[in-house]
């Protein structure tokens, strides 16, 4: 345990952002799992419902600097060129 009064409440600090963190990302993977599942399916219809939602959910995490942006994108771009194949 930490003796310095800095560093105890880094500890308490970084322990409140990691949960914050791993909440966001728990939206972030649900949504995800729920749009490649309907890809899987085939299910077009819910697919494009779905879409939005996903994408949504990583510009969020994006934004909050859960990940990075580049990383959100690339997961963006793959969701759209999944979307598409559908076709």
């Amino acid at each position: 345990m930490a003796n310095i009064k800095s560093a105890k409440k880094r500890v308490i600090t970084s322990a409140k952002r990691n949960l914050h963190n791993r909440m966001i990302m728990s939206d972030v993977k649900t949504a995800t799992k729920k749009f490649e599942e309907a890809v899987a399916a085939g299910d077009k219809a819910a697919a494009q419902e779905l879409y939005p939602l996903a994408v949504k959910k990583w510009d969020m995490a994006a934004g909050k600097k859960v990940v990075h942006k580049n990383a959100a994108n690339r997961r963006k771009a793959s969701f759209y060129a999944k979307l598409n194949a559908m076709a």
